[in-house]
């Protein structure tokens, strides 16, 4: 068996030219489009762990009905809907990934905007971080001659 596939690997050409270009116009947007689809994913789980520890309540499309309605929905985008009571109440719905349907009053959304500003906060202080503990540059500002006006 292991002389047959080594005999077939001996038949085999290297792609050259039309061949070699069409391969990789082929593989290259298909390696872009998952590599993509694994960053959005990465992007709703963060939101849907804020809004989970925000106070919104999460419900699953558990039948064919709850699927198609949460499918018609603004995919993993924030929409509001205010009751006849006047109450409003917020919305989050990912059909495609945990088939789930987030769902917080006017405080949970505020709750989630704090928790926004805290990790936007948090990334800005850690890059902060990482800026400040490289290596000074040594710069000669003299070697570079007048700077206009303004310096």
């Amino acid at each position: 068996m292991i002389a047959q596939l080594m005999s077939c690997l001996g038949n085999l050409r290297p792609m050259t030219g039309i061949r070699l270009r069409a391969a990789v116009f082929l593989v290259i947007p298909g390696l872009m489009a998952a590599a993509c689809a694994a960053v959005g994913n990465q992007q709703a789980i963060q939101n849907e762990r804020m809004l989970a520890a925000a106070g919104f309540q999460v419900k699953f499309a558990d039948t064919p009905e709850k699927l198609d309605h949460l499918k018609s929905m603004p995919q993993r985008q924030y929409a509001h809907h205010q009751r006849d009571d006047g109450r409003v109440f917020y919305m989050y719905a990912d059909a495609n990934y945990c088939k789930c349907l987030y769902v917080g009053t006017e405080k949970a959304y505020q709750r989630y905007q704090e928790l926004v500003i805290q990790l936007e906060t948090a990334h800005d202080q850690l890059k902060a971080a990482e800026i400040a503990r490289q290596t000074p540059v040594y710069m000669d500002w003299d070697v570079w001659g007048p700077w206009g006006p303004w310096w």
